[in-house]
């Protein structure tokens, strides 16, 4: 039995292991990963790449991939698998670390390589890890047959900040690369621990007079901050965690990216762009000119060379260089500013380290984020020193620094870091460097020594958990804020149960129900069940949706509480435990993207006379029909207002009732035809815009129930244009699945009837539905269709514009939601190629924006500003837009979002969706 400790990297992997047997001073072997560094090429490399390659069909002869335990199945791992791809674009499978903790895509989902064409086989960021961990797994079985990993001791190290969701994704990438055995463990940690493994004999020693560590871990995607105390005891030293900071997507990519930013503006100081192809490259290329520029002996130059592409050019190649000094403005000055101990993270509009695809931070400077840390935990921080704080700005000064990641290889980016932040504390001396021996194999020989520490054999370092946890409650009703329930205090211990009995509640089974859960990593002294508010410091996680079911199988509420742990591998597991049977039942996490994240929590009471606008629901659509006329039929929107004020100011929590009591009442909505339209147009309205609320997905799911059914008063034609209304509305509400069977039903009409000159002859067999320009617009909002099936109806939208420019209707308003290089709910990775979005856009653009109606914004959609070259149209045809929505008198901030990355205002987003949006409620995060 072997401890095996596993360094799951952005930018590389690591592996070493320790024989528990051999005790205290069991020394810690690093493991040199075989992989493939060339085609037929196997060699054994301390270090694995985290790169994954998507051959093209038999682009690689599959002989010359073979590995040592035998084939290497579709995919190739590591050293090659990077060579190869900085070669051949959109194939390469990078930063899948970064990808477990992005919000804004559905993360179970194949997206990688991002950007790739459609005849690329995808991968999940959850497959991507679990491929790496696999191939990990299967190099060191092949070694060590008598003792294969699955049954060893298994330590992985994630980011600290990652939060639950990360960490979930990540036990489930380990679960499919088949291990079972395995902690996670934070790596900032993981680097101390590294740290204490070399100092065993002399530890009290070398941390006599240190008492305040900050760990700074830049890694390839990352960016983390750790205070650890080191304490002293009659036994020697004691240390204790004190913080880790929040998450921040910051590393060594962007720096890359931002160095290839500039190579990028050399080679084509008009404004041109780098092909996918050509960035690949020269992102390789500024990796390799940061490490000699900024190395211990730096070039005053350094060359860089890429694929020209066309045969106009020379030489085949666009060659260009880059100095010391621009290397060190953009890195040093751009990544570690000698900024102000007071200063902040700013909000940047635009910047490289957006380039990537990934939701970075909005500012690269990471001493500015330092800053930060070090004030939200300036109380521990001055707790530990023993001393009282000057001011209320003024920031503990570690007594020692410890650096982790490669980028700290560089000499200069520690030594900027280390004169940034002496700096702060002006007379003070120096503040030292805990020495490390590797930064790239600190973190695997630290989780090797940890699971030696759990042991016994070892200083264990104290703290418990890093964060606290919260679950959400209703609000009362006499109550402007939302209460919050503490689940797990920071500093609990792993492995320890938390059973709040004393806080009982009614559980719905049968029924789908939500927890809203939050966490923190502020220094708060809230204990297991305590009520506390809800506060600017505590992060929503991805909620808890889950439909619960009792031994009977029937609907029932019973009186239940929760039991919360941490569990032995560093998740958090929750439970809803009845107080009456012998029953419990797991909570899991919504894992799928962004759009659960947005759901709010609140539970508001009802306005006075709500029990009167249901009884006017329920006298339209009871069970028992009362003596109503046509007029009463057709004003019901109208009594409604009557009772509950105007329609646009009802709250989520008075549409969501009211579509309780209307969709009670569905199947009567066949008793005429102003029956079914004015159902449809209030089901449509109450539920829009499909997500946002407790339960709106199963909403949803209910409603879509009536799809099948169609219309029954289908040969009137306003029946179908609420119909039509209903599902544009919803859209957002519905799964992948469900929008999909909208499309099949939709495409034949719709390819029959949009174009100017039908993409099919003849009409579909069967009913034929009314209200062709809610029929598109519905089709448009579907943002969960494939990239091309949304290029085909942009396609037949695009004719249709072309040819009746000036006759209004829904084609340009259809073409930028199409189009949309943002979806308002969707993943990012569905979103139409780019050459596409610019035809689009030309389009608009060739037949005047100001002559168009809804032309403005649909430019605006189509032209506005990611950050993601991989989404982002040409920068010249964006200029010319901003400059076209100028002259159009379009709104500034719609010229603002093509020329910056920002969020869509409230009323934007209720232009994009092409409604309002209710009281209250706001897409954006």
């Amino acid at each position: 039995m072997r401890i095996v400790g596993i360094d799951l990297g952005t930018t590389h992997c690591a592996v070493a292991s320790v024989d528990p047997a051999l005790g205290t001073g069991a020394p810690i072997e690093d493991f040199p990963i075989p992989q493939l560094v060339r085609q037929g090429e196997v060699a054994p490399r301390a270090l694995l790449p985290s790169c994954i390659y998507v051959p093209a069909g038999h682009e690689l002869a599959g002989e010359s991939l073979q590995l040592p335990w035998g084939d290497a199945g579709p995919y190739v791992v590591g050293e090659f698998a990077r060579w190869q791809g900085a070669r051949v674009p959109g194939r390469l499978v990078a930063s899948a670390k970064s990808w477990l903790c992005h919000p804004g895509v559905d993360r179970s989902a194949p997206i990688l390589p991002w950007g790739a064409s459609a005849d690329v086989a995808k991968l999940s960021p959850v497959e991507a890890s679990a491929l790496l961990l696999s191939h990990m797994a299967r190099a060191w079985n092949a070694a060590h047959p008598q003792v294969p990993l699955a049954q060893q001791e298994v330590v992985i190290t994630v980011p600290a900040s990652f939060d639950e969701a990360a960490r979930a994704l990540t036990v489930s990438a380990a679960r499919k690369a088949g291990l079972e055995k395995f902690t996670l463990l934070e790596e900032p940690q993981a680097a101390f621990y590294d740290y204490t493994a070399r100092h065993r004999s002399d530890l009290a020693r070398v941390l006599a007079d240190v008492r305040l560590v900050l760990v700074v871990d830049v890694g390839g995607g990352t960016t983390d901050f750790t205070l650890v105390h080191a304490g002293v005891s009659p036994e020697g030293p004691m240390l204790r965690r004190l913080a880790v900071g929040e998450h921040l997507m910051l590393g060594g990519d962007n720096m890359d990216a931002a160095l290839a930013r500039r190579v990028e503006e050399k080679l084509f100081p008009e404004g041109r762009r780098l092909s996918a192809t050509q960035w690949t490259q020269a992102i390789q290329a500024a990796r390799t000119a940061k490490e000699a520029l900024l190395g211990r002996e730096p070039p005053e130059r350094y060359g860089i060379s890429l694929v020209a592409e066309g045969s106009r050019l020379l030489g085949g190649s666009l060659s260009t260089e880059l100095s010391r000094a621009e290397a060190e403005a953009l890195v040093l000055d751009g990544f570690f500013p000698l900024s102000g101990p007071g200063e902040r993270p700013r909000r940047a509009a635009r910047m490289a380290l957006q380039e990537l695809g990934l939701s970075y931070a909005q500012d690269a400077a990471v001493t500015r984020h330092l800053a930060a840390f070090l004030h939200q935990h300036a109380a521990a921080g001055f707790a530990a020193l023993g001393e009282s704080p000057a001011s209320a700005d003024a920031l503990p000064r570690p007594d020692a620094i410890l650096l982790n990641g490669g980028v700290f290889n560089s000499p200069r980016l520690s030594e900027r870091l280390v004169e940034a932040l002496s700096a702060w504390w002006p007379g003070a001396p120096r503040i030292p460097l805990l020495r490390h021996d590797s930064l790239e194999k600190a973190v695997a020989r630290g989780a090797a020594y940890y699971g030696l520490v759990r042991r016994g054999h070892g200083l264990r370092i104290g703290g418990g958990a890093a964060r606290a946890y919260y679950v959400g409650l209703e609000r009362p009703a006499d109550s402007g804020e939302q209460p919050l329930l503490c689940l797990i205090p920071r500093g609990f211990e792993e492995g320890q149960a938390v059973d709040l009995g004393e806080r009982p509640f009614t559980l719905s089974l049968g029924r789908p129900v939500q927890f809203a859960l939050y966490s923190t990593t502020s220094d708060r002294i809230d204990k297991p069940g305590d009520i506390v508010p809800l506060a600017e410091d505590l992060k929503p996680l991805p909620p808890i949706h889950t439909l619960l079911k009792g031994a009977s199988g029937k609907w029932a509420e019973v009186p239940v509480h929760l039991r919360a742990a941490l569990t032995e591998i560093g998740t958090l597991e929750l439970f809803c435990v009845s107080n009456v049977a012998d029953e419990r039942w797991r909570l899991e996490f919504e894992l799928r993207g962004a759009v659960a994240g947005k759901d709010l929590t609140v539970t508001e009471s009802m306005p006075a006379r709500f029990a009167e606008a249901k009884e006017n629901v329920e006298r339209v659509y009871g069970n028992k029909p009362l003596p109503l006329g046509p007029k009463d039929v057709k004003q019901l929107s109208k009594t409604l207002e009557k009772g509950l004020g105007p329609r646009d100011t009802w709250r989520v929590p008075v549409l969501r009732e009211l579509w309780s009591s209307l969709f009670a009442g569905a199947s009567k909505r066949r008793r005429s035809a102003d029956h079914e339209r004015v159902f449809y147009s209030l089901a449509g309205y109450t539920l829009r815009p499909g997500f946002g609320y407790p339960l709106d997905h199963w909403r949803a799911e209910q409603t879509f129930g009536l799809f099948e059914q169609l219309v029954q008063f289908h040969t009137e034609k306003a029946v179908w244009i609420e119909y039509w209304v209903m599902w544009r509305r919803i859209a957002g509400g519905l799964t992948e699945a469900q929008q999909a069977k909208l499309w099949a039903y939709l495409e034949p009409h719709l390819a029959r009837r949009v174009p100017p000159e039908a993409a099919l002859p003849g009409k579909v067999k069967g009913i034929q539905p009314e209200g062709l320009e809610e029929m598109v617009r519905a089709a448009a909002s579907l943002e969960h269709l494939e990239a091309t099936q949304k290029s085909a109806l942009g396609g037949w939208v695009a004719a249709r514009l072309k040819a009746e420019a000036k006759s209004g209707g829904p084609w340009s308003w259809a073409l930028g939601r199409l189009g949309a290089r943002v979806p308002l709910y969707g993943s990012g990775h569905k979103v139409v190629d780019v050459g596409t979005a610019e035809a689009w856009l030309w389009l608009l653009l060739e037949l005047d924006l100001r002559r168009i109606d809804g032309a403005p914004f649909a430019a605006a959609q189509l032209a506005r500003l990611t950050g993601d070259r991989t989404r982002d149209i040409d920068p010249a045809l964006r200029l010319r837009t901003a400059q076209a929505l100028a002259e159009a008198s379009a709104s500034a901030t719609w010229i603002r979002m093509v020329n910056e990355v920002v969020a869509l205002e409230a009323a934007d987003e209720a232009r994009a969706l092409g409604d309002t949006l209710p009281a209250g409620l706001s897409l954006s995060p």
